[in-house]
This record gives C-alpha cells, structure tokens and sequence, in this order.
C-alpha cells in the first residue's frame, strides 16, 4: 500500500521511490486506467469535453505523473535495478498507448464531439485538442485492418525498448573508459581548471594522478587545449567510437544492429499508415509542410555556409602550417588549433572568460534578465525533496505574487547520469476542480562541477546551454493553457519546439546582459570591455564550420529516414558518406560512429527532426531582432512575446503566433546576419 507513486498530489517524493516499486505502480495505473475509460464510456451516449475529454485528462495525468520521476531517475541516477524496472514497463506503456490510439469506442466519441453541436462552443485551445486526438488516431492506425493494428501495436513496443537500449548502451560506453595520466608533463596546454577535474575524478575513484573520462567537461579540454597528440588521438578515437564496432570497446555495446532494426520498423510503420517513407510521416505533426520544403530549406542553407567554412578550415591549415609546421591536419587536431588561431586571433579563449562566470552569479543573472523581459520572479525554495545534494529546486512567481512555475535544476557531470542538456515535464499545467496544477520542470545539463573550495566556473558555451534550456522550461512553466494536451511544450510542432530556447541564447551575448549574468568568482568585478570586445569579435569564429556540422547531422537524419529501401537497409554509412562529400569541409577518420552515438534520433524524439533546431533558429533570431529594434529589455516587446508565444503552448499554429507576434511571417536574414553569412 505505501507505494508513493500511485498518489502523487505533489512533487514526486525521491527519496522514497524504489526500483521495486515501478513496475507494481504502473501496473495498477494501467489496470485503474483501463477501467475508467470504460466506464467513461459506458456511462454516456452523447459526449462532451466535461464528461469525456477532462476526465480523460484526470487519468493521463496521474499516469504521467508516476511515470515521470522514473523516467528521470533512470537517466539522471542509473543503476541496473532501475533500469530493469524501467524496461519492463516500455512495452506495457507502449502497448496500453496503442491500445488508446486504436480504440473505436473513444475514436467514435471524439468525432462525435469534433461533428457536434459542442464544437462550435469549445474555445480555440479545446477545438486544437479535438482536432489533435483525431488526427492522432488516425496515426495510431485506427483506420487500420486488424492484423495491421495488431503489427503496428508490436512494433511500437519494440521501438519502445530498442530506442532504451540504444540510450544505455551510450551511457555504458562513455562511462566504461577512463585514462589515467602519472607523468604531468603529459597534460601540457591544458588548463588548471581541467586538470584540476581530472584530479579530482582520480580521488574520488582512489586512483593516483589525473583521470580523464568520456564525459563532455572532461573530454573537451583535451580535445581543445592539449599540446600532447597522442593524449587527443586517444580521447577522440574512444569518444567518436561509443558503442560501436570499432575503437576501444568495439562491438561490446554495439549500437549499430539497433540503428538498423529502428530503421527498419520506423519506416514499416509508416508505410502501414499510408506514407512513403518515415520523413513523410514525421512531417504530419509539424510546421514543415513537405520533404522537399526540408531538404530545400537545408540546402539552401548549405549553399550559403559552405564557401565561408572551406575558408574557416583553410584558415586553420594555413596556420597549423606556418605557425606549427604542421602540415596534415587530423581530426583530432583541427579543435586545438582552431583554439590556438582564436587566441591568436582574438586573444580570448574560453578558459579566460570562466572566471567571471561563477554559476551563481550566472544563474541570479539569468532569473533578472526574465524578471526585465516579464515582470516575473524567481526564487529558490529549500526543504524539497531531490535525487541529489547539488540538485536546488525554484518558484517562479508573477507581478502579482502568483506561483506561475517550479522547476529542479541539476547542473553537474557525475556518474550513472546520461551526458547532453535537456528540458523534460514533471507535472504539467491544467485546471483541476477549479484549481490551476502549478507546473513543474527538470532543467539537466552536465557542467563541470565545484573543484575543491571554489565555485562552479562556467564556459560561455555552458551558460549559452543554460540559457537555452531555460527557455525551454519557461515555455514549459509559463503556459496559460489549461489543457493537458496543449499546455506548455505538448502540442507543439517540433520543428517550432526550440524558438523559445534558442531565442534565449540571444541575451548571452548583449553587454547590458552580461552585467547582470557576469562577475568575477574571486571580485565581483564585472567583464572588462577590452575582454567583452575581444569575445564579440570572436563571436562568428568558425561559424560557416559549425553551421555545416549542423546541417551534416540535419541532412543525414532526414535523408536516412527519406530513403530508406527495405531492399537494402539503413545504408547508414554510405548516405553519411555522400551527405558529407555534399557538406562537409573535413572528413572524419574511416574509424569515425558518430551515428553510433546520435542519440537525439535513434533515441530521442528528433527523428527525421534535426532539422528543428535550425528551421526554428529563423523564428528565434527573426524574433529576437524585434528587441534589437526596441531594447533588448524591453518590457512591452517582451510581454508581447510572452503573451504570443511563450503562454500559448501548442494551442495555435507555431506560425499564426509568430505573425502575432512579429507582425509579419519570419525571414532568414537575422539568422544569417548573427551567424556571420549576412552578404
């Protein structure tokens, strides 16, 4: 009886969840879940939002809320119980969310709400919930034949655990390697901060000298400051080399048979529900209106990068060559010396700016640029219970004293934690008996931790990630929707999903921002101009580079998903391969799995749907241009935006808000203009 997550009224009690107790938990949601529709159902004839949709609601939210903690327990504090006690509950939520997308019985109700009288009196949110579920229903094969339901319910739930394996994999991969150095004279170039970690991580696993892993905060400043070659070569090969058939560990966590077989029954899946190729389906639920639109928008971007980054990499050559005497430059090379030509350059690097990126200082920052833009406040509250001592826990409240918002924050690399930065729902928003469910964030990312007695220094790169993952949470946490579905994130195409974060990126970069958001960890001291100008003008260093990275990973997503021929498989490489003779300006190592690694695809929600991040990247630098022409603080351009965007959720069409907005559809020319590409 005392299994906290079978009634969750508040925040998810950490401390009290055991492994033991999910699979019991969920099973009994499952089972209560299932009684309920039915009788929901049986219960009328004629159906309305109150007496079918919003209970509906009631039962979606307390199964989320269980399922919440323990999908964020298991990526953030993995241990091998709770992961058997997650994967045995995908196939069983993915089943039972099947068995809902196929049920006549609620299909008929919907539609029979979507035809009724009691359409026309729903307000706009409401309708966009109808009109969703039916087009959802018909995505879950409704309109299917039975042994096809039935094929397309089997390979869900496979999908389900191959896309979980695929995440764990990664995770054993890059926690399974280690180096340790003895001889100091190896870690030359690097900086006392990365050396100071690697320390650190050797005594908290009693091991002498330096340690290095494969986690990010580690393996970067090898990667960018290391004079010794082979320590880079090293650190590359075992990083590109995850959970794949080739470097250290070849074929122990090999995810490339996963690739295929999700491939495989991605695109079976599609062609089940009438579509050519999983690219098509995926665009079913977003902005994008076609392939062609996709990969016209990509190349197009392509073409207008591409000379500006053969020249950032001839750049570099040049430099390695007759600074160096270098003359080949490798993979593992090109990050160190693009390093040594920015500080050449520029004299900056981002190791001179972490001093005055303290991570409290940069996070009281960042709440007073919100509190400008929106007239909100944010506060940390004590006494919360968390899954680890450096997790703190804010309220967000408006001008008004209105608790608007909460969300964790867990900032550090450790182990047992998956690597990368995200945003995900704990509770969301909606109206219960009259009540608002105040909703709740977990803001992750995998920083470099405290060393010693001092205080977290943050590259400007991480606060970038930070600010990024806030505006994901504040459109998550600001939402004025009071529907489930379309609250905050839910219901919101994904290629429209990333305009609030990257539009926050924006604030990292302006000096009156940087006053609030910078200060010396030691002084207080502010940034110096002569470092601040230095910084801009660095700004758009190697930025062609970068954009044809993404573009690499935009094009070989869409197309793998595009082109895939049962006939002949993933063709992973080969399309890889051709993407990057298409786009790319240095060829990685025949050695190199990058997609081995690329979990955003295989295991997260982005498949066919790398392309957001620059599709909405036009939105967000065309949106932020609006406050380069009234003040970047303010107000009223900012409530405007919070008003349009931000507490609209999934409610509306991402591009009727953005001309609410904006007043006008979004151009490219901002994006190009931040980005350096501007003719």
């Amino acid at each position: 009886m005392d299994n906290p997550l079978l009634d969750l009224q508040d925040l998810p009690p950490f401390s009290r969840i055991r492994p033991e107790q999910v699979e019991p938990a969920i099973d009994q949601l499952l089972t209560e879940a299932r009684q309920a529709i039915e009788v929901l159902l049986a219960a009328n004839e004629t159906y309305s939002w109150d007496n079918l949709v919003r209970p509906l609601e009631d039962i979606e939210d307390r199964l989320n809320r269980a399922w919440s903690p323990v999908g964020h327990l298991n990526a953030v504090m993995n241990s091998d119980a709770l992961r058997a006690a997650y994967n045995a509950c995908l196939p069983k939520l993915s089943a039972y969310g099947t068995e809902l997308g196929q049920h006549e019985g609620l299909f008929r109700a919907y539609r029979q709400i979507a035809e009724g009288e009691e359409y026309t009196r729903l307000d706009a949110a409401q309708r966009r919930v109808i009109d969703n579920a039916l087009r959802d229903f018909r995505l879950s094969g409704i309109e299917l034949e039975p042994a096809q339901r039935e094929r397309y319910k089997v390979i869900q739930q496979e999908l389900s655990a191959l896309q979980s394996k695929f995440s764990e994999n990664l995770l054993d991969a890059t926690q399974a390697w280690t180096r340790q150095v003895l001889d100091e004279s190896e870690l030359a170039g690097l900086p006392d901060s990365a050396k100071a970690l690697a320390h650190q991580t050797a005594e908290q696993r009693d091991m002498e000298g330096w340690v290095f892993t494969l986690e990010f905060p580690s393996y970067y400043p090898v990667l960018t400051y290391a004079d010794n070659r082979h320590l880079r070569e090293e650190l590359y090969t075992a990083y590109v080399t995850r959970a794949s058939d080739s470097g250290p560990h070849a074929g122990r966590w090999d995810n490339g048979p996963l690739m295929e077989r999700i491939l495989a029954l991605r695109h079976e899946v599609a062609r089940l529900l009438g579509y050519d190729n999983y690219a098509e389906r995926a665009l079913a639920t977003r902005m994008a209106e076609t392939t062609d639109q996709v990969l016209g928008f990509l190349q197009d971007l392509a073409d207008r990068s591409l000379p500006a980054a053969r020249e950032d990499l001839e750049a570099v050559r040049a430099f390695a060559a007759d600074e160096f005497g270098v003359n080949e430059l490798e993979a593992w090379d090109v990050p160190y010396y693009s390093e040594k030509l920015r500080q050449a350059r520029y004299a900056i690097s981002q190791e001179e700016l972490k001093p005055y990126f303290p991570v409290t200082r940069v996070l009281s920052g960042m709440f007073a640029v919100v509190e400008r833009l929106y007239g909100i406040r944010i506060q940390e509250r004590g006494g919360v219970d968390v899954w680890h001592p450096d997790v703190h826990f804010y309220e967000i409240e408006d001008a008004d004293g209105r608790l608007r918002g909460q969300f964790y924050l867990d900032l550090f690399a450790r182990p047992n934690k998956r690597g990368g930065a995200w945003m995900d729902e704990c509770i969301s928003r909606r109206v219960r008996d009259e009540q608002v469910q105040t909703p709740v964030a977990y803001l992750t990312c995998n920083f470099s931790p405290p060393i010693g007695a001092q205080p977290a220094l943050l590259t400007h790169d991480e606060v970038t990630t930070l600010f990024h993952e806030f505006g994901h949470g504040l459109h998550h946490m600001l939402t004025r929707i009071d529907y489930l579905p379309v609250a905050g994130i839910s219901g919101v195409p994904w290629d429209a999903v990333e305009l609030p974060s990257q539009f926050m990126e924006n604030w990292c970069w302006e000096r009156e921002a940087l006053d609030l958001i910078a200060g010396h960890f030691e002084t207080g001291a502010k940034l110096p101009d002569n470092l601040y100008q230095r910084m801009m003008e660095a700004r758009n260093f190697q930025s062609a580079m970068q954009m044809v990275r993404q573009l690499e990973f935009s094009i070989f997503d869409f197309r793998i998903h595009h082109e895939y021929d049962p006939a002949r498989g993933g063709r992973v490489y080969d399309i890889l391969d051709e993407v990057r003779r298409q786009v790319a300006v240095m060829q990685p190592p025949s050695f190199n799995r990058f997609p081995h690694s690329f979990s955003h695809i295989f295991a997260g929600g982005y498949a066919a749907g790398y392309y957001s991040y620059k599709w909405a990247e036009v939105l967000s630098a065309d949106a932020f241009s609006a406050f380069e022409e009234t003040g970047i603080f303010d107000r009223e351009t900012g409530l405007r935006f919070l008003a349009s965007v931000l507490e609209q959720g999934g409610s509306r069409e991402p591009m009727e808000l953005f001309i609410e907005f904006r007043g006008r559809e979004p151009s490219i020319d901002a994006l190009l203009r931040h980005s350096g590409l501007a003719a």
